[in-house]
């Protein structure tokens, strides 16, 4: 009895998780062709949600990094990526720097005990969300960019399908039992196998649209960003575990919050950005 149960369990979990994928990949589809400014603030809105949610994660685990440096400094990095590309960006990491500092050392003794390491946790949260998410407007703003943004994204979707699938069919070999037990190495290369044959025939089938492009150079955006973003997924579940935490929000039913469905999007933006442009 209690065998089935747990697999009624399991298979609604993968019910919800089916249901918000469905809604989600043709949302994200639509913002992505659609793009100006309707991609621009999709994404702002979903880095500056993340970084509240990094900033409710810490504060939960006794920490007291700064709110509004980490949602505004986020955004901030943002928009001058959409307004100047990389130009000014190294003024604006400058001031969020001494900002963050000012801040926590005002605050240092009277209402924070532990101000440096909350100024590291504020200045780290603004670089990892906002620098590297700001690398999926680059990517937007390259020439074909809804096209290469088509490649890039989905090979993450499909390392991840690839991953659950396989690993819960064949995984039996624990990947990283320390940060997130559940996944297997037989997981992880069944991602990197989807991830690299998927790309290749969506590099294919955008033939057309990216010329330049050919389904081996897409298979090799595939095979890298399946090698290297499950550590983003593993990077996240590191600080969940940190302070017991399933989840990071529970605005996506099934998947979590924000932060825990970009965390191997962060990764795919900033590698398949410099992919793109050396292959390009």
């Amino acid at each position: 009895m209690e065998n089935y149960l747990l697999h009624l369990k399991i298979d609604q979990g993968f019910v919800k998780r089916l249901l918000v994928v469905i809604f989600l990949i043709p949302f994200g589809i639509v913002v992505i062709v659609t793009g100006g400014w309707v991609y621009y603030l999709t994404i702002a809105a979903i880095l500056g949600g993340a970084a509240w949610e990094f900033w409710r994660l810490f504060y939960r685990g006794g920490y007291h990094p700064s709110r509004f440096i980490l949602i505004a400094g986020t955004l901030s990095l943002v928009i001058f990526r959409i307004l100047f590309a990389f130009q000014g960006s190294d003024f604006l990491i400058g001031l969020v720097a001494i900002s963050a500092l000012g801040i926590h050392t005002i605050r240092y003794g009277k209402e924070d005990q532990n101000g440096a390491i909350n100024f590291c946790i504020t200045l780290a949260g603004v670089l990892y969300l906002g620098w590297l998410g700001s690398y999926l407007i680059s990517i937007r703003m390259l020439e074909n960019g809804q096209w290469l943004l088509l490649l890039i994204l989905p090979s993450v979707w499909l390392a991840d399908a690839g991953a659950y699938l396989i690993g819960r069919r064949l995984g039996k070999n624990k990947f990283a039992p320390m940060v997130s037990p559940n996944k297997t190495w037989e997981g992880y290369f069944g991602g990197i196998l989807f991830s690299t044959l998927g790309t290749g025939l969506f590099t294919y089938l955008w033939g057309t649209q990216i010329p330049l492009f050919t389904p081996a150079m897409g298979m090799l955006i595939g095979l890298v960003i399946g090698i290297v973003t499950p550590l983003g997924d593993l990077g996240e579940s590191m600080l969940k575990r940190q302070f017991g935490v399933k989840d990071s929000g529970n605005i996506l039913p099934g998947h979590g919050g924000l932060l825990d469905r970009i965390d191997s999007w962060l990764w795919a933006g900033f590698i398949g950005y410099y992919l793109l442009v050396v292959l390009m």
